[in-house]
């Protein structure tokens, strides 16, 4: 089965998780909405199946940090975190 790649980030606004889908003009997305804490490992669990897909076996979250202006380090910082992903048997939950 193909691993995919999922990522979730946030500019401290809402939280977005989507699966990166190269060569689409769309990709499966969930948001968050508003400042919350960081969706939970069953949030982020829950909407990938909602999106048709599960966390690949022997991959774990990993997470770094960007910002808009990587010059300027007093710029907001932009959370990521990414996963390996594969479409779940049976499709969306």
């Amino acid at each position: 089965m193909k691993t995919l790649t999922a990522q979730m980030s946030s500019d401290g606004s809402a939280w977005r998780l989507y699966v990166v889908l190269y060569g689409e003009t769309e990709w499966p997305t969930v948001r968050w909405e508003g400042p919350r804490p960081v969706p939970t490992v069953a949030e982020r669990r829950h909407a990938l199946a909602g999106l048709g897909y599960e966390v690949a076996p022997g991959t774990q979250w990993s997470w770094t940090e960007d910002s808009r202006d990587p010059e300027d380090d007093s710029t907001p910082v932009l959370l990521i975190a990414a996963v390996g992903v594969r479409e779940r048997e049976g499709g969306a939950a």
